[in-house]
């Protein structure tokens, strides 16, 4: 039997959410982008989230659009906003039920990966936050100590699918075996990725595709600190929260079967 992973979406399934609008005031105050430009970034991802994110001309609308945005940017002071405002900006808002839920993967021997279409720089400090090392985000290219406008890897919808299946070959990781957590359609391609599926605050097209595949559904509502977590214990006990998913993967199951008996029984 080969090793195990978990792979967490981040955006609304880890952080209660978005990585990358959460850092818009800080960029537009240290004068990364204009107000227009935050309105711009709120309704592009706005937009993507609406339409599922699957569209290909979508996904490809938002990569060139954060080219762009984020072209002649030094590296060195977008790394220094974000260690600045982090522990503001993105601490508050971790799922406890998630925080939970990696704890308990890891107990289980199981690396924990963030998979993610924000930037590295983004992803890399917010999975540090959590103790987590491996992470799939979005790369930039750069030159001379600044963004070129050019993107090297995407890490949305079918791409991360490719992160996951090159971690795998050099880990060893079974993706029989492996789990997957996501909140959007848009994530379809990771989900069905792994032989352990779950939606996490699914979107309705995610929520749909979990109805009829009968995969676990996890509602998760409580943002909570880190150190609020530590001097409070875990918010929902490891045992709430996977029983929530098997409890619904029954649920789903026996709705599954009812649909198909009906389907059967009007097609006669």
């Amino acid at each position: 039997m080969g090793r195990s992973a978990a792979f967490f979406d981040l955006d609304k399934t880890v952080i209660a959410k978005s990585s990358a609008l959460a850092f818009g005031r800080p960029f537009y105050r240290d004068g990364l982008i204009s107000r227009r430009d935050v309105v711009k970034s709120a309704y592009a991802q706005l937009m993507f989230r609406l339409g599922g994110g699957g569209d290909e001309q979508a996904m490809a609308r938002t990569r060139d659009y954060l080219a762009t945005l984020t072209k002649g940017w030094r590296v060195e002071q977008v790394q220094q906003i974000i260690a600045e405002t982090l522990n503001e900006l993105i601490n508050p808002y971790v799922y406890a039920e998630a925080a939970t839920l990696i704890s308990e993967h890891r107990a289980a021997g199981r690396d924990v990966v963030l998979v993610s279409a924000s930037g590295e720089e983004m992803v890399r400090p917010i999975g540090a936050l959590l103790g987590i090392t491996d992470v799939i985000a979005t790369r930039m290219s750069i030159v001379d100590g600044r963004y070129s406008g050019e993107i090297e890897f995407y890490a949305a919808g079918p791409n991360k699918v490719v992160g996951v299946r090159e971690l795998a070959d050099q880990r060893g990781y079974d993706l029989a075996d492996c789990y997957a957590y996501s909140d959007s359609a848009s994530d379809l391609p990771l989900l069905e990725s792994v032989g352990r599926p779950s939606a996490v605050n699914p979107d309705r097209a995610l929520r749909r595709a979990a109805l009829e595949n009968a995969w676990p559904i996890l509602e998760f509502r409580n943002p909570i600190p880190l150190g609020k977590r530590l001097r409070g214990g875990p918010a929902v006990p490891v045992a709430a929260a996977l029983g929530v998913g098997v409890g619904a993967a029954i649920a789903l199951s026996i709705y599954a079967r009812h649909r198909r008996s009906r389907a059967e029984i009007e097609a006669s």
